[in-house]
């Protein structure tokens, strides 16, 4: 479990279905995602995979669900990632956050609280992340938790049929722990 000022990161469960499934199955909320709307089959076949992950040894996939603190109940607002490489050296970040709370300044503390887990507690050398070029909301966050663009890369991910243009282009941004090292956290 990760704390934040206003957020738990912690372990996927399996009574997280609803919340999952009400983020992930809204085409509004997964319209810069690579991903869904997701139909209730695929939200159980995630939230298994996620279980399934947190078994392993070494883990190389942590998933989270993002919780907020004060809402008395643990609402579950979203959820996020790190997924390490086979030689435990870089990690990418993914997440995804209900729209009721976008623009609420919880990603940038996500996003922060994912880096210094990968590079104080896991040790990678490298964390990077990638977006949809049009996903503002994502490489801003991505920029005010440190990192730097590294590429522009154009049509480079076919998109979904009958969502997505045929082919669409992404940011990608990473940070090396001795940039983190660095970074002015206050």
């Amino acid at each position: 479990m990760i704390e934040t000022k206003r957020l738990i990161l912690r372990n996927i469960e399996k009574d997280d279905f609803s919340a999952i499934q009400s983020y992930t199955s809204d085409i509004e909320n997964v319209k810069y995602m690579s991903f869904g709307p997701n139909d209730e089959s695929k939200t159980r076949n995630f939230i298994n995979e996620c279980l399934e992950h947190s078994k392993k040894e070494p883990r190389i996939h942590y998933d989270f669900a993002i919780i907020l603190k004060d809402s008395g109940m643990g609402k579950m607002i979203g959820s996020c990632g790190i997924y390490l490489d086979e030689g435990l050296y870089q990690g990418f970040l993914g997440w995804i956050l209900h729209k009721d709370y976008w623009k609420k300044g919880y990603m940038p503390e996500v996003g922060h609280a994912l880096l210094e887990l990968g590079f104080d507690k896991l040790n990678l050398h490298r964390i990077y992340a990638y977006c949809n070029d049009d996903n503002y909301g994502s490489y801003r966050v991505m920029e005010k938790i440190g990192m730097r663009r590294e590429g522009h890369f154009i049509k480079n991910q076919k998109g979904r049929e009958k969502i997505d243009p045929p082919w669409i282009s992404t940011f990608q941004y990473a940070i090396l722990k001795e940039e983190w090292e660095n970074l002015d956290k206050g």
